[in-house]
């Protein structure tokens, strides 16, 4: 399977070919995945919106490392959250990953609260947006829910824009 992506990654004549092949390479233990994640970013990174699509790929992995890749990518420097459909790509696209945002420490949890309260101070309507997944938390089981409820009321506790505390509370009360 990983030899059928990496040819179809190599041997692609076009973007859709080349996309869906780094998709499943995305997932793949091989130890071809770094460079093909290296030459994707190299290959494209003058052309934002396909580097928004290499930050959501792999913030939508399936791997158990998706977390750790999750946080590096936090650090990259093509990431910022000056820009909303960055923000939107790899953070959005997280909390979409289930198994990762809801792992049962609550790591997920505490890494979107995080950013969220980062992002309010720039861009309060996309913090508001993203903070959408913890309005859910009444119908996770009791430990995740006692965990997201938890990073609700640390961010209440925050000085919140006007956006994020309508939220916040609402989704609280």
């Amino acid at each position: 399977m990983t030899d059928l992506c990496l040819r179809q990654y190599r041997q692609a004549d076009n973007m859709t070919d080349r996309l869906a092949a780094f998709a499943a390479i995305i997932d793949s233990p091989a130890r071809e995945r770094e460079p093909v994640i290296t030459d994707f970013f190299q290959q494209w990174q003058k052309h934002p919106l396909v580097i928004d699509k290499w930050f959501t790929l792999q913030a939508l992995s399936h791997r158990s490392e998706a977390f750790a890749d999750i946080e590096r990518l936090l650090q990259h420097p093509a990431f910022s959250l000056k820009n909303p459909n960055r923000v939107r790509s790899l953070l959005g696209a997280f909390s979409q990953n289930l198994a990762v945002f809801h792992r049962i420490d609550g790591a997920g949890y505490r890494l979107l609260a995080e950013q969220i309260l980062l992002l309010d101070q720039r861009n309060p309507q996309v913090a508001a947006r993203l903070a959408g997944p913890f309005t859910r938390w009444r119908r996770v089981e009791p430990q995740r829910r006692k965990q997201m409820k938890a990073e609700l009321e640390r961010m209440r506790a925050a000085t919140l824009s006007k956006d994020l505390y309508e939220i916040i509370n609402k989704s609280l009360q």
